[in-house]
């Protein structure tokens, strides 16, 4: 093994254990719904989402190098600023995952490295292209998941209005399992690939590369990684985001999961870093509030939307203490 690899090897195990988590905590989103609505049975949802994740995951750079070069100054923080926000990530979805609660690994990755940056190199090592995408995701996953939600089923509904429910409900459980599909490569498409930007530039931090280029293997490894952590399956999540937001039908999910996952894949194309979680999550809640507000249990949602909120100081603060830490043991 290369000796730069060999020094790195620590660091990147951390990168895919982080990796190993999004599988785990943020992918079960995109079956959540097709399970909820026994369209799928869970091994087959599992195994379909797992395979998916990991095709979308090698389906493009954009997100990986908005990532790994436009956030913080890759020039002034080290192996260990990356580790630090690993660290964060780790921890953090590990805990909210054992309550259940779908956070975003999104927000957690790019809190997690400004935490560490700002520990590093201070306040000059944020880029703003970078967190002007990630504020722009933030706005898609927001407003276009749940008025793309709202709006489809709207339309549905209209076009659909005098079928037979039955006729229905065979209809959109064949069309759901086109649209979790859809959803799945999305989620590895962007999610997937924002890990994929984290390795490359440890790769770049550690002297392996001498640039930012992201390289097949390292897509291959994080893509299965992910693949992993989604058929090892995050059984809580998936009850809260299929169960407890809203009563779904076939109909609804793939109203849901349509509107999301074309959100997710736009931003992709574009390099946006977003949150799947949220776009689903915000999906969701439009395609139930199109049948009546009460058919949200919204109590459920403001416990989502307060682990959203906490995830960005939680992580920031998490990955800060741990590279000051990390910079103080090296140093010395």
């Amino acid at each position: 093994m290369d000796s730069a690899i060999l020094a790195l090897l620590p660091w990147l195990l951390l990168i895919l254990a982080a990796e190993f988590v999004n599988g785990w905590t943020d992918a079960p989103n995109a079956i959540a719904t097709v399970i909820s609505t026994r369209v799928l049975p869970p091994h087959k949802a599992l195994l379909m989402a797992a395979v998916l994740n990991a095709l979308g995951a090698m389906s493009g750079t954009a997100v990986a190098a908005t990532i790994g070069k436009d956030i913080v100054k890759s020039e002034v923080i080290t192996i260990h600023t990356v580790g630090a926000a690993m660290v964060a990530i780790v921890m953090w979805s590990t805990l909210a995952a054992y309550y259940g609660l779908p956070t975003s690994e999104t927000h957690a990755l790019v809190s997690g490295l400004a935490g560490a940056g700002l520990a590093t190199a201070g306040p000059s090592v944020l880029l703003w292209e970078g967190w002007r995408k990630v504020i722009i995701g933030l706005f898609i996953s927001t407003f276009a998941g749940f008025l793309g939600g709202l709006f489809l089923i709207a339309l549905i509904y209209r076009i659909f209005s005098r079928s037979r429910r039955d006729m229905n409900r065979r209809l959109f459980g064949k069309l759901q399992m086109l649209s979790a599909a859809f959803m799945a490569f999305g989620h590895g498409s962007n999610d997937g690939q924002k890990f994929i930007g984290a390795f490359t530039l440890a790769l770049v931090l550690g002297g392996v590369l001498p640039r930012f280029e992201v390289q097949l293997w390292v897509i291959l490894l994080c893509a299965t990684v992910m693949a992993v952590g989604t058929a090892v399956g995050g059984w809580r999540i998936i009850r809260t985001m299929g169960l407890r937001i809203t009563r779904l039908e076939p109909v609804h999910g793939f109203a849901a999961e349509t509107a999301a996952g074309a959100a997710i894949e736009i931003a992709a194309v574009l390099g946006i870093p977003l949150s799947t979680t949220h776009t689903i999550s915000t999906s969701i809640m439009g395609v139930g509030a199109m049948r009546r507000l009460s058919a949200v249990r919204w109590g459920v949602a403001q416990q989502i939307v307060t682990a959203w909120i906490l995830t960005f100081p939680v992580c920031g603060a998490v990955a800060w203490l741990t590279a000051t830490l990390l910079n103080h043991w090296f140093q010395s």
